[in-house]
């Protein structure tokens, strides 16, 4: 019973955030069972181009170091933010959720060329956390019953958690300067006079994710506001 459950549970999520969020826990467990070694996964150019390990490419993106808090809260951060993306402005979108994680993850790469870091999971987390943060700016969260505040400033608010608990704030900053990009060509510039639609997913995104749906009324939901359902001012957010 408990495990029909919990698959049921489990079907339930939306495929790109289960995908990836359990491409991240079996890629931790296997290094918890010493199959493999973060040196086997981590971040590293001349390995990369050199010696043709692409896997790296991608394998940076989903360890987040042994099991223990840092862990555990970039896991919930991740799962719940990815999720409320997909489900929220992406509804639907699947190709178009797809292509921000090409898009964001080639551009981190290249950024990841000029600073000192190994594994890119967090900034990645951090990009998605700040979209839908800008995406909602009417939410009030409320982190972790100590600050109260407008969802625009949860991820300057990490950061800072992040800086209290002797990180470096290169992580949060890259995935604060991705996350920017992303929203700033897919969300206002096109809405600027003179502006335009600079990304577009590709067409074999679209034939491959995204397929027509039973109900015609799917894609009609009520939205206040591009990227976010009516969440409504004086709504409070636990982080």
């Amino acid at each position: 019973m408990a495990y029909q459950t919990f698959r049921q549970e489990y079907l339930q999520v939306p495929p790109v955030t289960r995908a990836y969020t359990t491409a991240c826990v079996l890629t931790t467990a296997a290094v918890q069972l010493e199959l493999i070694t973060p040196f086997q996964l981590y971040f590293n150019p001349e390995l990369i181009f050199k010696h043709f390990q692409v896997w790296r490419l991608i394998t940076n993106y989903l360890f987040f170091g042994p099991v223990g808090f840092n862990f555990l809260f970039n896991m919930i951060f991740l799962y719940r933010y990815c999720r409320m993306l997909e489900e929220g402005s992406f509804r639907g979108r699947t190709a178009d959720f797809v292509f921000m994680f090409l898009f964001g993850g080639l551009l981190m790469t290249l950024f990841g060329l000029f600073v000192n870091l190994v594994f890119l999971g967090q900034a990645f987390t951090i990009m998605l956390v700040y979209v839908w943060s800008r995406r909602n700016p009417y939410v009030r969260m409320n982190f972790f019953g100590l600050l109260i505040f407008q969802a625009p400033f949860l991820p300057w608010v990490l950061m800072g958690f992040s800086l209290l608990l002797g990180n470096s704030i290169i992580v949060d900053l890259l995935g604060i300067a991705v996350g920017h990009i992303y929203f700033f060509l897919e969300d206002v510039f096109p809405n600027q006079p003179g502006g335009g639609k600079l990304l577009r997913t590709p067409s074999v995104l679209k034939a491959i994710f995204d397929t027509p749906e039973d109900d015609p009324n799917y894609n009609l939901l009520p939205e206040e506001r591009p990227g976010g359902f009516a969440w409504g001012e004086g709504v409070s957010w636990n982080c």
